[in-house]
């Protein structure tokens, strides 16, 4: 016979919250609900909106926190202390963490764990991090792409360029963009985990991951097998979401405030 244990949340009055904070689109996962909460990143009025995010930056946490109360108002039970995971851009600065956490203070969380977008998309699709390993985000307004290997980012880069820039070029325009940044990265630091990635064929995720044709000129630049992601355009929340589920078990959540970088 064998018997099923569901396991517990270490801290019962903690629901898990999972954040992608994008330029374009806000996206959010909470435990036991059905979905993801997914809207534009705009605060303030219909009349007045504003964009508190910009090519991956916080311009106005003051608008983003307005923004993330409103939106999470209803899944966060009252009086709760809610373990975040929330994703931040590759090569984000202390100031970035720091004012990500600053705005996220207004949910009231008892812990939050700060992820790379590119780590979580790796955890979502479930590909080994292990084995080289070329990670492309594409999202509205900011790329970021990564080198990784042995379980660690070797070196990345971010552009601020995206989806949205489409509306003046052709997405050959912008594929021969994104191949013009990796060979640089290739030609400034030479290592050798790029030719296998490369073989391996470059995983693709974010919003340019549903576009056919972006993702048909990009295999061709770089004359490599792109793979999107399943879900491209939520790999980065439901893979800080898979985190959440086992940090939300661990034993040792009694510290107020953890960062990961």
């Amino acid at each position: 016979m064998i018997a099923t244990v569901r396991r517990r949340p270490a801290c019962r009055r903690c629901p898990a919250i999972a954040i992608d904070l994008g330029s374009a689109r806000t996206r959010a996962w909470t435990a036991g609900s059905h979905g993801i909460l997914d809207v534009p990143t705009v605060s303030g009025p219909d009349s007045f909106p504003a964009h508190p995010v910009q090519r991956g930056s916080i311009v106005d946490p003051t608008g983003a926190t307005q923004m993330l109360s409103r939106l999470l108002a209803r899944r966060i039970p009252k009086n709760a202390q809610p373990v975040i995971a929330f994703t931040v851009p590759v090569l984000s600065g202390q100031q970035h963490y720091a004012t990500a956490v600053g705005v996220l203070q207004a949910l009231h969380p008892r812990t939050m764990l700060a992820m790379d977008s590119v780590m979580a998309i790796v955890l979502a699709t479930g590909a080994d991090p292990f084995r080289p390993l070329l990670v492309i985000d594409l999202g509205a307004h900011l790329t970021e792409v990564a080198l990784l290997a042995e379980g660690d980012i070797l070196t990345a880069r971010r552009e601020v360029m995206g989806t949205r820039d489409l509306e003046g070029s052709t997405p050959a325009d912008l594929a021969t963009k994104i191949a013009s940044v990796i060979t640089h990265m290739m030609r400034h630091d030479p290592l050798p985990q790029f030719f296998d990635a490369l073989d391996r064929g470059p995983l693709l995720a974010g919003g340019g991951a549903l576009r056919p044709e972006l993702v048909h000129q990009l295999s061709a630049r770089l004359h490599a097998p792109v793979q999107p992601a399943p879900q491209p355009h939520t790999a980065a929340l439901r893979g800080a979401a898979r985190a959440l589920r086992s940090a939300q078990h661990h034993p040792s959540l009694g510290p107020p405030l953890h960062l990961a970088p």
